[in-house]
């Protein structure tokens, strides 16, 4: 099993001192950030994709390339790539040069974003996501796999023999995780496909995210795939640590109190309650993540958001180094316990380039 780290790189203010980080800080951040977790052994680093602020990832091809440079062994991901609003061609081309950059350690998550006004900021309508998304990642499927496409759609202009280029590594396009929070037809697309679900369940409550990956894990066994329980799930949670969990639960309250997405609703008591959001000693954060599993299954990549919010970067830093040391190890250890011999890993560049 697969566990790491995903951020969306927003710049806000630190409510115990007002100031907020610039955008060459918060970009350098999150490059140190992936290299701790890697320094950490933790196996995921993945990115988000804005275009707007307070937020500062617009091109996470260029950022992981960097990060691609300073690290060895994490695999490098995306927290999701707009299949929406980018061209397909140009997705296409740019992962697989990264994949190359990255010697393989490289997938990536398409989704449609959650920010509105991209659409037409791309030219495109936001009436039209889902079909977009359907559309675009058909296309974008082609290309890694066939050397030369003629294709015609919808929503772009048709291609005549083109060929993209680099072509994926070794042959092998990169693994491709869908992730939905609440849309049932891109869990029914990474069925269709046998490609992974990432449900990013960190704003719902367990039976909400129970019904969706039930809904992918019984499509991908209906398009025959294999068994519903080796369906390639992944999740999403967020944690805050401290030695004691009264300390970090003082100490988290005034991110969460003054976060524009958690402030001003359900207490930070009750969302921990009702929600993946786990504040307290490391003990609690490996309980809380351990019950993932009795409600959704056996899966495959666990990631945690651990910055943001205005958090201060050396509060990031040892959140990510507590996971490494006290609550990865642990989580490592129970999930291989009892896990049935049939349930397959994440797929890797290297498992995947030896099947070919």
């Amino acid at each position: 099993m697969q566990f790491g780290i995903f951020g969306v790189g927003d710049i806000a203010a630190d409510p115990a001192t007002g100031r907020a980080p610039t955008e060459h800080e918060r970009i350098e951040r999150m490059v140190e950030t992936a290299v701790r977790a890697e320094e950490a052994g933790l196996d995921v680093y993945a990115t988000g994709e804005h275009h707007n602020p307070p937020f500062v990832p617009s091109s996470p091809t260029t950022l992981l390339g960097f990060v691609a440079a300073r690290t060895s062994r994490i695999v490098l991901s995306t927290s999701t790539t707009l299949i929406t609003t980018n061209d397909p061609v140009k997705i296409a081309e740019d992962y697989a040069m990264l994949q190359h950059l990255a010697d393989g350690r490289l997938d990536l998550m398409l989704g449609r974003g959650n920010t509105g006004p991209v659409y037409p900021w791309f030219g495109k309508d936001i009436r039209d996501g889902i079909a977009l998304a359907v559309e675009n990642y058909a296309l974008l499927r082609r290309l890694w796999r066939e050397d030369v496409v003629d294709w015609s759609g919808k929503f772009r202009s048709p291609l005549q023999g083109f060929a993209s280029t680099p072509r994926p590594l070794d042959g092998v396009p990169p693994f491709v995780w869908h992730g939905s929070i609440r849309s049932p037809q891109i869990a029914e697309q990474a069925a269709f496909y046998g490609d992974g679900f990432f449900h990013n369940n960190i704003f719902w409550p367990p039976a909400h995210t129970r019904r969706m990956i039930g809904l992918y894990r019984e499509r991908f066994e209906h398009h025959g795939h294999g068994p519903a329980d080796t369906a390639i799930v992944g999740l999403g949670g967020q944690a805050f640590m401290r030695r004691r969990s009264q300390d970090a639960i003082a100490e988290f309250r005034p991110y969460f109190d003054h976060s524009p997405i958690y402030g001003g609703g359900p207490s930070l008591e009750e969302t921990m309650d009702q929600t993946p959001l786990a504040v307290g000693s490391p003990e609690q954060v490996i309980d809380r993540t351990m019950r993932f599993r009795e409600d959704f299954g056996d899966y495959q990549r666990q990631l945690f958001n651990v910055d943001g919010m205005g958090l201060p970067h050396e509060t990031a830093l040892e959140q990510i180094a507590l996971l490494g040391a006290e609550v990865v190890p642990v989580l490592r250890k129970e999930f291989a316990r009892g896990r049935p011999a049939h349930v397959p890993d994440a797929p890797t560049h290297r498992s995947l380039a030896a099947v070919e």
